[in-house]
């Protein structure tokens, strides 16, 4: 471990300085520093090789209860069923014979965690028998990615967990599979690949490898991998070689402290362009609250002495869609307003997760969302002090007043049934959020292209302008630094 207790940088450079690494955070060597964003009972580590840093996967319980047959609705408050999925959201599934679009796959976004076949084909016969076993995505291996895994003990909660949710709502559309970079890479490489997302990024859009922004060209050569690696992928870094789908998911994530700004906002251009161009980014807004990622940058993952609200990334970029999680709190039902996740520690079946939650330090609010949030503030006025344009450094305040705030909109994510290592088991998070959301917006563009129009694209303006077309999330909070949170509002709230 590389890393100083404490820093000091003298005042007259501060404005100058915008990123100082290995700083107090640390460098982690031989170990991936994506953070997969979902509690994973009984998976013991992305694809069984072991987890990154910061995620604890939690001891393993077996789930309760097998729901007696694929459409009960009346224990949805135990285990959360493709069935209680259509619903909580008011939609049926397409017939096994319907037409689809050929050009609407749904894409998923996958590193380090592999999808094992013979659980999908578990999930699909006890829960979807109109899917045939041996339904599985249409894989894009991008830098060397390879999947599925062939050992039943190596398969992935992360990526089956997407394939059960999303897979069951598309049907018989397809999902693509992006698995990105070499098992050297994707499992941590030398210690010095910290970025996320730029292989992928570079494999659908090959301008984006040479691409210049914010002072830096192409990929940053000590975040992200390169190729040919002679310890994996040995071919040459693969630029523009796939199209993008309409709809792609992304279940991981880091904190906004772990990256350079100027990384975050050339890679949020990108996420614009891909918008403008009728591709939603659909991503999981996090499971740690208003904190970060336990020993990331302090004990609990807070800024400043562990007080500070710690926003999400790439979440905070305002040209994605972020996905918060809800749950069927016990003793409800599906017919009943959700309430967002909070599960405190003891939670039987997973470890303590809350839905991620706040505002950028490095992004604004954006002007489709500068009405509601400032009705959130106007009417429900979080009581902490606050900040302005990210300077946490200089005020007491916790959290960012004038940043582009998160989650945009929520979905399910918590005892969610699935098949992982084949056992049935339940899983949480908003890895599972980000997935639903996302197969539903690929519905909704399914219809549009059957009537002569296209997909959505980046979708956030309309949500926002239409919030009724959505349920209001009125229950439930999201503590972190020791705070209680944000608390759910009427209207938008983080």
């Amino acid at each position: 471990m590389i890393t100083c207790d404490q820093y000091h940088v003298p005042a007259h450079l501060v404005d100058h300085i915008d990123y100082i690494t290995p700083g107090i955070k640390g460098v982690h060597v031989h170990s991936s520093t994506l953070k997969k964003r979902s509690w994973k009972p009984g998976h013991h580590g992305p694809g069984g090789y072991g987890g990154p840093p910061g995620w604890q996967p939690p001891k393993h319980h077996p789930a309760p209860y097998m729901p007696w047959n694929n459409s009960e609705l009346s224990t949805c408050d135990v285990a959360i069923t493709p069935a209680c999925l259509r619903a909580l959201y008011h939609f049926k599934p397409l017939p096994p014979n319907a037409e689809v679009s050929p050009n609407n796959s749904m894409g998923i976004f996958e590193e380090g965690d592999f999808y094992d076949q013979f659980d999908l084909n578990s999930f699909f016969t006890n829960f979807t028998k109109y899917i045939p076993n041996g339904t599985h995505p249409v894989l894009d291996s991008i830098d060397g990615g390879m999947a599925p895994v062939t050992n039943l003990s190596q398969a992935g909660g992360e990526a089956n967990l997407d394939f059960e949710l999303a897979i069951p709502i598309i049907y018989p559309q397809t999902a693509t599979l992006y698995q990105s970079d070499d098992l050297y890479y994707a499992l941590g490489g030398n210690g010095t690949t910290g970025g996320i997302f730029n292989t992928f990024l570079d494999s659908i859009d090959g301008s984006y490898c040479t691409y210049s922004a914010y002072g830096e060209t192409g990929n940053d050569p000590h975040l992200d991998p390169t190729y040919p690696d002679p310890n994996g992928y040995q071919g040459q870094l693969m630029c523009g070689v796939y199209k993008p789908t309409n709809v792609i998911s992304i279940s991981y994530g880091e904190q906004e402290q772990d990256l350079p700004a100027y990384y975050q906002k050339r890679q949020c251009n990108e996420f614009l362009k891909l918008g403008l161009q009728g591709v939603s980014i659909v991503v999981a807004s996090g499971d740690t609250g208003v904190a970060g990622i336990p020993g990331d940058g302090s004990a609990n993952g807070c800024l400043r002495n562990g007080t500070v609200f710690s926003p999400t990334q790439p979440n905070s970029c305002p040209w994605l869609t972020n996905v918060g999680a809800t749950k069927v709190y016990p003793g409800r039902t599906v017919f009943e307003p959700e309430s967002a996740v909070v599960d405190l520690p003891g939670h039987p079946y997973h470890s303590a997760f809350s839905s991620s939650g706040g505002f950028s330090n490095i992004f604004p609010i954006p002007d489709y969302q500068t009405s509601a949030i400032a009705g959130y503030f106007a009417d429900y006025n979080p009581p902490y002090p606050y900040y302005y344009n990210g300077q946490y450094n200089s005020s007491d305040g916790l959290y960012n007043r004038n940043g582009r705030g998160i989650p945009d909109v929520a979905a399910n994510g918590d005892n969610i049934a699935v098949y992982v290592g084949g056992k049935f088991t339940l899983e949480g998070g908003t890895s599972a959020s980000s997935p639903i959301f996302g197969a539903l917006v690929t519905r909704i563009n399914e219809e549009r292209i059957r009537a002569g129009k296209g997909p959505v694209g980046f979708i956030n303006p309309t949500l926002y302008e239409h919030p009724y077309v959505l349920n209001d999330i009125v229950n439930g909070s999201n503590p972190g630094c020791g705070t209680n949170g944000f608390s759910c509002a009427p209207g938008w709230d983080p």
